[in-house]
């Protein structure tokens, strides 16, 4: 019974520490998942002309899914700072359909198609860029009100169209360090966006996500 209680002292505590927190420093170090692998708790929709976001976010059997149409985003409830984010993730198909998406970062209010963000490309083949968007800057490159696209360092390191992908997205203050399957492809520093809500991109491509991850950096 003394075990018990400790158990369910330290959890609450766990529970008191996430609801007043508005960034990512109360998880434990060994992370904690986004998705629970069986509805869109702890998420929200933004699609554009506020379409129906069922017609185009589903999960089924533990995986996300999104038709690509017509574009939005689902995002986060909470803001998170300083952390590894791993977002697993595949193309259902490319041809005929477009080949687009992206994991944001550090999406500012209000919610609009398409927010103030840092976007991880989820192009066909261009999966390592970094684009800066709707007044997000970083060192060298400054906020034009336009989205600034900075391209993937080589060639693309993706997995053919129906195998899964490991995004790792690395923020630290104002630096973001992307890798795509274990490779590191981009990295800005200076950004002048360090916190804010983690979003998966509907722009045309049908996608399957199955794992979004969180570690925060201590």
């Amino acid at each position: 019974m003394k075990s018990t209680q400790i158990l369910f002292g330290a959890l609450s505590a766990s529970l008191f520490l996430s609801a007043g927190c508005k960034t990512a420093t109360s998880p434990s170090s060994a992370g904690r998942e986004l998705f629970n692998g069986r509805d869109f708790s702890g998420w929200t929709f933004c699609m554009k002309g506020g379409a129906d976001p069922r017609q185009t976010w589903s999960v089924r059997d533990g995986v996300i899914h999104c038709t690509g149409r017509p574009p939005g985003y689902l995002r986060t409830t909470e803001r998170f700072a300083n952390y590894r984010l791993t977002v697993v993730w595949r193309f259902v198909r490319v041809a005929p359909h477009a080949d687009n998406s992206g994991v944001l970062i550090h999406i500012q209010p209000p919610d609009v198609v398409f927010p103030e963000c840092v976007e991880c490309q989820g192009q066909f083949q261009h999966q390592g860029d970094i684009l800066l968007c709707c007044g997000a800057s970083a060192a060298g490159h400054p906020a034009t009100g336009k989205t600034l696209v900075l391209p993937q360092n080589g060639p693309p390191n993706e997995n053919p169209v129906g195998d899964w992908n490991t995004d790792e997205i690395v923020c630290r203050g104002g630096t973001v360090q992307l890798f795509v399957n274990g490779k590191k492809m981009n990295e800005i520093d200076g950004g002048n966006l360090t916190s804010g809500y983690i979003g998966i991109q509907s722009e045309g491509g049908e996608i399957e996500v199955r794992q979004v991850r969180l570690q925060p950096l201590r």
